[in-house]
């Protein structure tokens, strides 16, 4: 059973852990506290981004020789396997840990059986340690594994007496050139972009990532990378949900900036009413790869997507405006009385410019 020392670290490691939130996609976020042999705190770390030390390795750096006969803490099960960096295992046998403390095993069969190999090196494992809230964390790469489609953030920009557009149709700028920018770098650390049909013949997005003057481009640099050059990292694949195939010859979403897929209920597969199955489209994207989704279409697809029970996290941005009239961020959600309400949990909240920023999730879907 894990000590108190262990799980007060684990503790901070989960908090640790979201330090990379938005940078280590497709990488899952990782926490990671070493204790030495009195249970003291020697070193902390986390998962920055793909291609640099995971969190384990980030904390014995800082830890040095007192980790030797000390206890490891960390959010996820340490990776055995030799990526773009080695296996986090060996570096705990070789850093002479006796205990490591895990809270969620990893679901990736490439990485997962590091409590496996450690055990066999005589190191004590414990797995399971305040699991609920780690899962909750680290839901983004969880979800995927267990349900076998995207992670899917749903962005909308609404007033604050919830338009997303005027009476007449008009909806460029409801917010301001900030909120704009953090919209990029949403689109950066996804791997898909997610629109329906009408959003693009109504307003012809381009939708790909676009910061700090770095321009679009499959390969180019984007997103956080973009301003550390630190990697190439492929635009999001731009999604149509087109049941009919309608989407215009001209959209710029077919131009040559990004990947795009224009997915027709002939395609994908249709529900009884011939619109796209949202449910095989999420689950055909899983099979090509992908993971994790920004759902940027109009409030019908929005609410489509509430009814299907796809949406695992909301970024909502308010700006300080009214309107009065034009359409609501969100169509029929299925709620038809208060008592069905769609009760989020509500995880930040920040300015960004002259707006407000809220990222909240379902408490459904709290536990990964």
């Amino acid at each position: 059973m894990a000590s108190p020392a262990e799980l007060a670290a684990m503790r901070r490691a989960i908090e640790l852990s979201r330090n990379g939130a938005s940078t280590t996609p497709p990488n899952p976020d990782v926490g990671c506290v070493i204790l030495d042999a009195t249970g003291a705190t020697v070193g902390e770390g986390w998962h920055e981004r793909p291609g640099r030390p995971h969190a384990e390795v980030n904390a014995l750096n800082q830890a040095g020789e007192r980790a030797r006969g000390g206890t490891a803490v960390v959010t996820l099960e340490p990776c055995d396997h030799t990526g773009r960096t080695g296996p986090c295992t060996q570096a705990l046998i070789a850093a002479g840990v006796a205990r490591v403390v895990v809270s969620v095993a990893d679901p990736n069969p490439v990485a997962s059986g590091g409590a496996a190999t450690l055990r066999a090196h005589g190191v004590d494992v414990e797995l399971g340690v305040l699991a609920d809230e780690a899962a909750s964390a680290n839901a983004r790469w969880l979800i995927p594994f267990r349900t076998h489609r995207p992670f899917v953030v749903w962005k909308f920009a609404a007033t604050l007496d919830g338009r997303s557009a005027a009476g007449d149709g008009t909806s460029r700028w409801i917010t301001g050139k900030e909120a704009r920018a953090d919209v990029h770098r949403l689109r950066a650390a996804v791997d898909t972009v997610i629109v329906g049909s009408g959003t693009v013949r109504a307003d012809d997005p381009q939708l790909t990532a676009r910061l700090d003057g770095v321009p679009a481009g499959v390969g180019g640099l984007t997103g956080v990378e973009a301003a550390t050059g630190d990697r190439t990292v492929d635009q999001p694949l731009r999604v149509v949900v087109d049941s009919a195939g309608a989407t215009p010859a001209t959209a710029r979403v077919r131009d040559d900036q990004a990947p795009t897929w224009i997915a027709t209920a002939e395609e994908v597969g249709a529900t009884p009413d011939g619109r796209v199955d949202l449910t095989k489209l999420l689950n055909q994207l899983y099979e090509r790869g992908r993971r994790y989704a920004l759902l940027e279409g109009g409030p019908t697809l929005a609410g489509a997507f509430w009814r299907a029970g796809l949406i695992d996290r909301v970024v909502g941005y308010v700006a300080p405006a009214l309107l009065g009239a034009g359409p609501a961020a969100l169509a029929d959600a299925g709620v038809n009385t208060i008592d069905a309400a769609i009760r989020l949990d509500v995880t930040d909240v920040r300015m960004v410019g002259a707006d407000l920023r809220i990222t909240a999730t379902p408490r459904e879907h709290r536990k990964a």
